[in-house]
């Protein structure tokens, strides 16, 4: 039975661009809990006001079968366990376990810690007999483990004696600087489960070389079964070992069971990470194994002609196993097997013959600089339109103007956009202006234009624009851009993309396009309209 400890509100909130307030570090331990984390360690009371205030806060709250530990280092050189400072801010935290790290590496002993190793082997036996006597669980962490071993393995294994002698039950072995290959770590691992036999033996990797999943696994074929890491990887320089990898190839590859972990649970994968990236504000990384969007994601035509038939045939798990889902993306690289399985899950029955000229325009478009992977609504809206779907309205045209006061400053920049709008045989001219720019101006002529026909487009709100540089350095201001916005209503999101050498025709493109798409699926498009017919003069 393997044992994980999460260290995310600990080691891992040390990663750059990782903050997390007590309130976020709360919500994660209950979701952390709730996943089915045997051991999640909050935090160093000791060393900051934002952890005390957490363990405080902590105190009573229910975490089911999960279990919070405080993180502490061992005494200070002579000062007694009682009256360290660290100790006694472990116990305050009134968790039931304890993680101390302690060092390894003589080398560390000596030039960091500035101590003799005879000593240092003392602050660690007392340490742990103190807090085992105040009724805690020692889990310890050999903190430089695997460097420590290879450049004086006697004092290593010395230092884990100590910890046993003073009754911590788990022996961690750390690799610090993350810079272990698997081989190396294997190997030490055997050796000290050997020396052990009747203890726990954990890993504890970072990430340095790459390699934190594959030693996390060479430790536990050695006959590790304490695995600590982050969600996410989050930690120091290149972070630690990442539990969103590392949890199902545990379970999924070598079939081990995981201490209140089930397949049940595993299915919850993706959202416990996303739940915890949402939190720190940071953004889901779209590569990761397991749970990225991509990770299930297929591009070629041949791959996905293959998978229609049968996932495994490039698939390695099922992504159901883990919460995520199978994506089929579309491109010039697509075959007609991506556009008819993209368009069936709109519910979009296509018949070949237009599959083929819907391809071939695709890939005309992309050449021209559009991306429709992440614009399923305007593919939505292609498709359509080659079946020989009504679209409702055309754009005829726009004009922008950007007015900047240079004889007084403190006025603010204001854009001014005008639209021509065709809905059926009617043809709006409007205008609008913006303080915020003139995509912003543009948004509310259009708006403008249409409501008259589609008042519900008042329910649509504009979340997410970006702009991207398509022709390099060379073309300078004449380079082509690629504009994606999203849009949502009522729970529901949407993305398109339009692409242009003019940055505003590109986004008006996406623009339309987003209201379009709404429009076309709620199947709400006229023949021919009077907009003033049966509505209030505004």
């Amino acid at each position: 039975m393997i044992e994980i400890l999460d260290t995310t509100l600990r080691d891992g909130t040390q990663g750059e661009a990782v903050n997390l307030s007590s309130d976020d570090k709360i919500a994660i331990a209950r979701r952390l809990a709730a996943f089915g984390i045997p051991l999640i360690e909050g935090g160093w009371p000791g060393s900051n006001p934002k952890d005390a205030e957490f363990f405080a806060r902590m105190k009573g709250v229910d975490l089911g079968k999960s279990q919070l530990c405080a993180f502490g280092s061992t005494r200070r050189k002579g000062v007694r366990p009682e009256d360290d400072p660290s100790v006694q801010a472990m116990l305050e935290a009134a968790t039931p376990v304890v993680t101390v790290v302690a060092k390894s590496w003589d080398f560390h002993v000596t030039q960091a810690l500035e101590v003799s190793l005879e000593e240092n082997l003392r602050m660690i036996e007392e340490t742990y007999r103190y807090l085992v006597g105040q009724g805690r669980r020692v889990i310890h962490d050999a903190e430089h483990f695997f460097d420590g071993f290879k450049a004086n393995r006697g004092y290593a294994l010395a230092t884990l004696e100590a910890a046993a002698r003073g009754g911590a039950d788990t022996l961690c072995l750390c690799d610090t600087n993350g810079g272990s290959l698997p081989e190396e770590v294997f190997e030490i691992t055997r050796a000290v489960r050997e020396a052990f036999p009747g203890l726990t033996i954990g890993i504890h990797p970072h990430n340095d070389a790459e390699l934190a999943v594959a030693n996390a696994l060479a430790a536990v074929r050695a006959g590790a079964t304490h695995v600590q890491g982050t969600i996410n990887g989050y930690g120091e320089r290149c972070g630690n070992l990442n539990l969103t990898s590392a949890i199902p190839n545990l379970m999924l590859k070598y079939g081990l069971p995981l201490k209140g972990l089930t397949p049940e649970r595993l299915a919850e994968l993706r959202e416990v990470s996303h739940f915890v990236d949402e939190r720190a504000n940071l953004a889901p990384n779209l590569r990761a194994p397991y749970v990225g969007d991509a990770a299930f994601a297929h591009k070629g035509g041949i791959h996905v002609s293959a998978v229609l038939k049968d996932p495994r045939t490039y698939e390695h798990v099922p992504p159901e196993a883990v919460g995520n889902r199978r994506r089929v993306l579309v491109s010039d690289l697509a075959g007609r097997s991506n556009l008819l399985a993209k368009l069936a899950e709109s519910g979009v029955d296509v018949p070949k013959e237009i599959a083929g000229a819907l391809l071939e325009e695709v890939k005309q478009l992309e050449h021209a600089g559009y991306s429709f992977e992440g614009a399923e609504a305007s593919f939505y809206l292609l498709a359509h339109k080659l079946r020989g779907g009504q679209m409702p309205f055309s754009v005829e045209g726009f004009t922008v103007f950007v007015h900047v006061n240079d004889a007084n400053p403190e006025t603010p920049t204001w854009a001014e956009a005008t639209v021509r709008v065709r809905v059926g045989e009617t043809l709006q001219h409007t205008a609008g202006e913006s303080q915020h720019g003139p995509v912003s101006a543009l948004d509310k002529a259009f708006r403008k234009a249409i409501e008259w026909f589609y008042p519900e487009i008042a329910e649509i709100e504009l979340c997410d624009y970006k702009v991207r540089i398509l022709s390099g350095q060379e073309a300078g201001t004449a380079s082509g851009v690629r504009v994606m916005i999203e849009m949502h209503r009522a729970g529901e999101r949407w993305s398109t993309v339009g692409a242009s050498k003019n940055n505003l025709e590109a986004s008006l493109k996406a623009l339309t396009d987003g209201y379009a798409y709404a429009l076309v699926r709620s199947q709400e498009v006229p023949q021919s309209v009077d907009p003033r017919a049966d509505l209030p003069q505004r």
